[in-house]
């Protein structure tokens, strides 16, 4: 997985995408009035292809991969997404959504600790959402001391070193790093704070049953989750690579 904190360190204006998406509207800040059908239609193709092209690439993937994925123009894209950071926020806000609604639903369906966990884990990398999380979910704790020669240092949009972003947020049982939330980034951060709370619910009751390791963390989940098989040209084979390293991963989860 690769994922790019230069293009997440950029203040940019917050999409409205509980406007977007569920009424039609354009995803261009500012403008709300309903889109035409081949707009819509541009939009739609854009979003799909900027989830592939994210999932496969990264976020440091050029808007010009997307723009040729989608089959439209570059200014296309921008039209509906004036900055790479707009739609980087976009894709990962609605990944962030869905894995919510997985661990919800793995939560309220399954009344076996283990079995919500391990359902929650095989339906989100089957989804293939953990490789669009956004990096404030992904950050572990590291040792202060080694944690400038360990992380890369981010870059701002006009090239400026950003420092690295001390601090770490408790959530449920463990230490994940909490950047300095920028005012552009408070729906994102609200958005990945719901998740880590509600994984952080599968976790405490697969530890509390003495099913799953005393030292897996929430971050620990969520990286199984983001990691994925090598892509093989064969549909059936990398679902069964996907499906074999998940149980390998799995195994390694749970208590002895």
């Amino acid at each position: 997985m690769h994922i790019q904190d230069s293009h997440w360190q950029a203040v940019v204006a917050p999409v409205d995408s509980a406007v977007e998406g569920r009424t039609g509207a354009t995803a261009t800040v500012g403008r709300s009035a309903p889109l035409r059908v081949d707009a819509q239609r541009n939009l739609e193709h854009v979003l799909r292809a900027a989830r592939e092209v994210f999932g496969e690439l990264g976020y440091g993937a050029p808007m010009e991969d997307v723009a040729r994925r989608a089959r439209v123009g570059v200014g296309t894209v921008y039209r509906r997404f004036p900055s790479k950071d707009v739609l980087v926020r976009r894709i990962a806000e609605e990944e962030t959504a869905r894995l919510t609604e997985q661990a919800r639903t793995a939560l309220g369906q399954e009344d076996e600790p283990w079995s919500a966990l391990s359902r929650f884990l095989r339906t989100s990398v089957a989804s293939g959402a953990g490789r669009l999380l956004p990096p404030q979910v992904l950050r572990v704790q590291v040792d202060e001391s080694v944690a400038d020669a360990v992380l890369p240092v981010p870059v701002a949009a006009d090239g400026a070193r950003v420092p690295h972003q001390r601090g770490f947020a408790e959530s449920a049982g463990s230490r994940v790093a909490a950047p300095r939330q920028a005012p552009a980034a408070e729906q994102d951060d609200a958005g990945a704070a719901e998740l880590l709370e509600v994984v952080g619910q599968l976790v405490d009751r697969a530890r509390a049953a003495g099913e799953l390791r005393t030292d897996v963390t929430v971050a620990d989940v969520l990286l199984v989750i983001a990691t994925a098989a090598p892509a093989l040209p064969d549909a059936a084979q990398q679902a069964a690579a996907s499906a074999r390293l998940l149980d390998i991963l799995l195994e390694g989860l749970r208590s002895r």
